[in-house]
């Protein structure tokens, strides 16, 4: 399975980025795992430029969604939100059906997260993505479960792997794969 993991934090060593190695390190014989895990590099979203002069960066990122079985976003919350070099690539495809019935594992590891947690659910329903109950988990008090070098808590890692294993059943029973479209 071709699996897009995105990082939606902005720090560098961060418990999601840990979190999605974590994931591509214990599912390297299911998972083709690609992961993205700086968004700053990502232009700035302008409406005028969504579906004319796309910027090829831009174009480049759909691209990997739509030829991808599935895509997980781990991601903290930032003041109650999604951080905001995330909802600047996810407004970036919102002109498009890139996410749409695409499978979706959606994590949020933070302090709190259930803010961010509900939004992040709201945007990927909205764009509408694929996902369910166990495919979304939200890990309270991240700094004590992972640190930059890993997953510390077995329980954090059992949840992490039900949710993996929630996603795989999903894009098995899913049809996206046969309709994702491609972005020129």
């Amino acid at each position: 399975m071709k699996i897009l993991g995105i990082c939606g934090s902005a720090s560098r060593n961060s418990g999601n980025l840990a979190i999605l190695k974590f994931i591509a390190d214990s599912e390297k014989a299911a998972f083709d795992f690609e992961l993205i895990e700086d968004l700053t590099d990502f232009p700035h979203f302008r409406t005028e430029l969504t579906e004319v002069n796309v910027p090829e960066k831009i174009v480049g990122f759909r691209n990997k969604i739509a030829n991808a079985d599935g895509i997980i976003l781990c991601a903290p919350e930032y003041v109650f939100s999604i951080p905001s070099g995330l909802k600047n690539i996810l407004e970036w495809c919102v002109s498009t059906t890139v996410f749409s019935d695409k499978p979706v594992g959606l994590i949020t590891a933070s302090a709190s997260g259930e803010k961010g947690h509900e939004e992040l659910k709201l945007i990927m329903k909205t764009i509408q993505a694929f996902f369910t109950d166990d495919t979304t988990l939200l890990i309270k008090g991240v700094k004590g479960k992972v640190s930059d070098s890993g997953i510390t808590k077995e329980a954090t890692k059992t949840e992490v792997q039900k949710l993996v294993n929630s996603l795989k059943e999903l894009i098995k029973k899913s049809t996206a794969n046969n309709l994702s479209p491609h972005f020129d």
